[in-house]
């Protein structure tokens, strides 16, 4: 038997020796793929269907995407969830961060359907005082801006800190960033300092008015002391100013106005042509009536709309100019009225309506918009640590400098005072501005004679800074070094609180008037006129006689018979700063503080 393994293989029985197979994937082999298969630099990648199930894939399954109505319902219940959750014990604060991180989403995914949301939490906790949350946080009312706001927010951070505590109260205060100041200001403080302006003996006489708040939908025999000012009321103080102030032949130097047009409604009651005619009719009537001469305002918190609210210039998302049509409209009535020039209008209507006017007799008058650091202004939160958001103390210190390098004296207007209590400033710009302050100001040599502080407080950059808001004849006096030391070495600049013409709530009606050396523009005394709205009741009803005002104190006369103080020495800081020692020793002089301050009606 021959053996098969002894066999020799044929040519017949064989294939080729050897096989090359081709450089290009055969694509043929499948009708699609999911990239390019004839490239030789990645794999082939076919598309496979599973003759089985026809599927093409793994199964990764989504959920569906929520309609807008459904993520506010879904939010909603989140933030419920978060305020119920026993996990945060009583820490409030960071119940309401993590509620914000909700709305932030909501505010970055379904914009249109925030004021809804917000309306919905508000009416759940109770945020709105009026008990109207629809009117305060709705589409037509804060809604859309909290939105806006919210969208830039870092909510876990500062931002969402100070407006959990500024806003909802659920936080504490947070403290104020820490400030690098190594390239704020362009120069270092002169020292010394420069030659003090002398005194003229001529006094110019300074009109300042504040708050008028008037109401044309006034309800006569509503309540007076409770309700804005309707037009008789504000007719009637512009015609008692002239008379009680001398002016009605002649006029005052100028006036200044430190905000608050617009009266007190729901926000969903107001509107820009709201806002636009009482501006209009305001300031006709202040140029017509009482003999001002230039005019320099500023906006108060309720001079826009929506109130309160005005948004910094690099918010982006085409929202830059929003509030531009009421900067616009009081920049062209103050040149209307020719109280500023052109150049001031347009500076002011590109800069938040503040502007700079460098008078011909030397004094610079330096306008801020203070909604920038009013707590209730909710473009206030997003980007908050920086300090200086919006611009505007940048502006400021650099005006500053340049009165300081033209030998010039500067008063600063404003409406929300930068200090006083916590509740209307924003800590992080209003400690920026007190380090302004404390760079232009007086810089008391301590160890001085008090004659030599008050000769060096001429220097001054900054000789006054004038607020209102707050409706009570009040000041606030600037020390140096963040008053950790309360002296008449240390007190440096005085900001003047104007009266408010408005009664609400429960105040007099009052005005001031200011002496001022015409060559230092320091403050030689005040006066503060009123009308007791208690009276007010009597003028029902009959057209015989109006409300009367009066003289209630001269500030010299009131506070300065125990200081050692020239009679054409100025009411300054270090002035100021002898009253408060004054009353520490006399009970008298306290009580006369209590009833001239306020100007309440008890």
């Amino acid at each position: 038997m021959t053996s098969l393994l002894a066999q020799p293989i044929t040519a017949a029985s064989s294939g080729a020796t050897t096989y090359t197979a081709p450089g290009v994937f055969p694509t043929s082999l499948y009708e699609s793929y999911y990239n390019d298969a004839t490239a030789t630099s990645v794999e082939p990648q076919p598309v496979i269907s599973d003759p089985v199930t026809n599927d093409t894939w793994e199964a990764h399954p989504l959920p569906s995407p929520a309609a807008p109505d459904q993520l506010i319902d879904i939010a909603y219940n989140q933030i419920l969830s978060i305020a119920n959750n026993s996990v945060f014990g009583n820490d409030t604060c960071s119940r309401c961060l993590a509620a914000l991180e909700i709305v932030k989403f909501v505010a970055l995914t379904a914009p249109e359907q925030g004021s809804n949301l917000v309306v919905r939490v508000c009416e759940y906790f109770n945020f709105s005082n009026t008990g109207d949350c629809g009117g305060y946080y709705g589409q037509y009312s804060l809604g859309p801006d909290i939105m806006q706001a919210l969208a830039l927010a870092d909510v876990g951070g500062y931002d969402g800190l100070a407006a959990c505590a500024y806003l909802i109260g659920a936080c504490p205060y947070p403290a104020a960033s820490p400030l690098n100041l190594t390239n704020w200001f362009a120069k270092p403080k002169p020292n010394p300092l420069p030659p003090p302006k002398q005194p003229t003996g001529e006094r110019l006489k300074v009109l300042h008015l504040s708050d008028l708040h008037i109401d044309p939908r006034y309800m006569i025999g509503a309540e007076a002391n409770c309700t804005d000012s309707p037009y008789p009321l504000i007719t009637a103080t512009f015609q008692a100013i002239p008379v009680l102030a001398g002016t009605e032949n002649s006029s005052f130097n100028f006036s200044i106005y430190t905000g608050d047009l617009v009266s007190h409604d729901l926000l969903n009651e107001l509107s820009r042509e709201y806002t636009v005619y009482t501006e209009t009719v305001l300031y006709d009537l202040m140029k017509r009536m009482i003999n001002t001469g230039p005019v320099y305002a500023v906006p108060g918190n309720h001079d826009t709309y929506q109130s309160g609210q005005n948004s910094p210039y690099n918010i982006g998302n085409g929202h830059e100019d929003q509030f531009d049509w009421d900067y616009e409209h009081l920049a062209d009535l103050w040149e209307l009225e020719e109280w500023i020039s052109p150049e001031a209008a347009q500076q002011a209507r590109k800069n938040y309506a503040a502007y700079s006017v460098q008078r011909q007799d030397g004094l610079r008058i330096v306008t801020l918009n203070t909604d920038f650091w009013f707590q209730p202004n909710v473009f206030n939160y997003f980007n908050l640590s920086s300090s200086d958001n919006s611009g505007m103390l940048r502006w400021l210190t650099d005006e500053l400098q340049d009165a300081e390098d033209a030998e010039e004296r500067v008063w600063i207007l404003g409406h929300v005072p930068s200090g006083w209590d916590d509740t209307d400033p924003i800590a992080n710009p209003t400690n920026l501005f007190y380090q302004i302050v404390d760079r232009y100001s007086p810089h008391v040599i301590a160890g001085k004679s008090k004659k030599r502080i008050h000769e060096e407080s001429k220097a001054d950059s900054v000789l006054g800074i004038f607020f209102g808001h707050t409706h009570m004849d009040m000041l606030t006096v600037y020390y140096t070094n963040n008053a950790t030391v309360l002296s008449a070495d240390t007190a440096q600049t005085v900001a003047w609180i104007g009266p408010s013409v408005v009664p609400v709530t429960n105040y007099n009606v009052g005005f001031r008037v200011y002496e001022v050396d015409s060559g230092t523009f320091e403050v030689l005394d005040s006066y503060t006129y009123y009308a007791d709205v208690n009276t007010f009741p009597d003028l029902d009803g009959q057209t015989e006689f109006g409300p009367t005002f009066e003289l209630e104190y001269s500030a010299r006369e009131a506070y300065g018979a125990t200081i050692q103080w020239g009679a054409n020495d100025p009411l300054n800081a270090t002035w100021w700063h002898l009253v408060t020692e004054a009353m520490e020793t006399n009970s008298t002089l306290v009580q006369v503080n209590r009833i001239h301050v306020p100007l309440l009606n008890f």
